[in-house]
């Protein structure tokens, strides 16, 4: 075992292990301090980010955060790790690669940020992340480029996309219906409409897939749907023959975690191949939608790395995106605030998640999305959430997530408004999927500026599909 140490303010720091040196190193959060592994001060987090940025970051591929023969993330990881991917960066320190990462976003250089991909750990891109400053992750995420596409091409320079998030809390038709519409002549739905079922009746999945489907058969949108089932639920629907755009599921970074969540790696490949055999994409084959949130390995108590040592939250969260990566997904998310304050305790820690989350899984070429949210008992505001979006939105985040009046009514959290999301496009001069945007204009519902008109009532289309929405 490797003792690392580093002098601050005259007293000498250890860390025996490099679960440890991750963990300290990681800026302030309530669930590290939760799990028993957050630096005592602020000079053994500096001591440790010290340690760290003379890291090689080959390292990575020597030591383990969480055992390889016990854990099947490490295997997947390992296994597939592209050493061609990794050369351009494998002499260099973990500080060195944060350098060499921000001089190519200086540059412009997408391309050469965007092929280290393949090469790059999960654990890689954590250290980094830990080194780094707001304006540093924002730089980077802005630079780095996955694009995706099903029904519409995501990902694109200058796009933003979004969720649009019809949850009911008895998963009624109408009610559903309704928000459906709401976001759609608000400009949002291009990533996907995605319903949180309110139970996982594998009859109600199959009546809100196929409700959905009608939806955007009518109107012929360039989008996709979703119904946030279960994987094994989303299973038996393909087998009863039901419209399934995209395979949901949520995902952790360690076997036991994922294991709580009643998901393995195959039971992920033979859901993907079901949904790949539909063939419904019309301009890519990115069938899967991920979801992850830090703290989630902590609260299934499935947080333990090598010598059962607790790992942060935040490289924890990482090694989910490892998972997600191998299944080429259309989207992956994080629901940042969504656990609570026993993870992320206020809106300066959500902030600094939602931004991690983004770089990390950007970097690991994932089309990274956020639901910039908060639960009601958490010290996170309005204010908070506007200032996170709009730091997302500069970072070149690939899609949010939005509900009717930024309250989602069935899972009792605060999200993104409809408005939020046209709000962070025209400050920020972003536009929607192409494909999306393209429909907006045959509806009548663009402007000849480019936004989204107010609900464009004068259109006719417009007209019909307020219509529809009303009882």
């Amino acid at each position: 075992m490797t003792v690392r140490r580093a002098t601050v303010g005259g007293h000498t720091h250890e860390f025996p292990s490099l679960v440890e040196l991750l963990a300290k190193a990681s800026p302030a959060r309530s669930g590290d301090v939760l799990a028993g592994c957050a630096a005592g001060s602020a000079a053994e987090r500096v001591a440790a980010q010290t340690v760290l940025a003379d890291l090689p970051l080959a390292t990575f591929l020597d030591e383990q955060v969480v055992g390889y023969d016990e854990d099947d993330v490490t295997r997947l990881v390992l296994d597939t790790h592209d050493r061609a991917a990794f050369a351009p960066v494998a002499a260099l320190t973990v500080g060195e690669f944060r350098d060499r990462l921000l001089q190519w976003a200086a540059a412009g250089d997408e391309a050469a940020i965007s092929a280290l991909a393949p090469g790059l750990t999960p654990e890689m891109v954590a250290a980094v992340s830990k080194l780094m400053r707001t304006a540093d992750l924002v730089a980077v995420g802005r630079r780095t480029r996955v694009v995706t596409a099903l029904r519409g091409t995501l990902g694109l320079p200058g796009r933003l996309a979004s969720r649009l998030q019809p949850n009911h809390p008895t998963d009624d038709p109408l009610g559903v219906t309704a928000s459906v519409l709401d976001g759609l002549l608000h400009g949002c739905g291009d990533a996907v409409v995605g319903i949180n079922p309110a139970t996982d009746s594998p009859a109600r999945t199959v009546e809100l897939l196929e409700l959905l489907d009608a939806v955007i058969r009518r109107y012929e949108i360039p989008t996709q749907s979703c119904v946030l089932a279960h994987v094994t639920t989303t299973l038996r629907a393909l087998e009863a023959g039901a419209p399934v755009d995209l395979v949901f599921q949520s995902v952790a970074g360690t076997q036991p975690a994922n294991r709580s969540f009643g998901v393995t790696l195959d039971l992920l490949a033979e859901a993907r191949a079901g949904a790949l055999e539909l063939g419904r994409g019309t301009v890519g084959r990115n069938v899967m939608y991920f979801e992850t949130g830090q703290g989630s390995a902590l609260s299934a108590g499935a947080h333990l790395g090598v010598g059962g040592r607790p790992v942060d939250q935040q490289t924890l969260e990482a090694r989910a995106y490892g998972v997600a990566r191998h299944f080429a997904p259309l989207l992956v998310n994080t629901v940042v605030g969504f656990i609570g304050p026993e993870y992320l305790y206020d809106g300066r820690q959500v902030l600094r998640a939602g931004l991690e989350d983004h770089f990390c899984g950007k970097l690991l070429g994932l089309p990274m999305g956020v639901d910039v949210c908060y639960t009601n008992h958490a010290e996170v505001d309005g204010d908070d959430t506007d200032t996170l979006t709009l730091l997302l939105g500069a970072a070149g985040c690939t899609f949010v997530i939005a509900v009717p009046g930024a309250d989602d009514v069935m899972l009792h959290y605060q999200s993104l408004s409809f408005t939020d999301v046209l709000t962070a496009r025209q400050v920020l001069g972003l536009r929607p999927a192409p494909e999306f945007e393209a429909w907006l204009a045959r509806m009548g519902l663009l402007g000849d500026d480019g936004r989204v008109r107010e609900l464009a009532a004068d259109a006719p289309a417009a007209r019909e599909l307020l219509a529809a929405a009303r009882p």
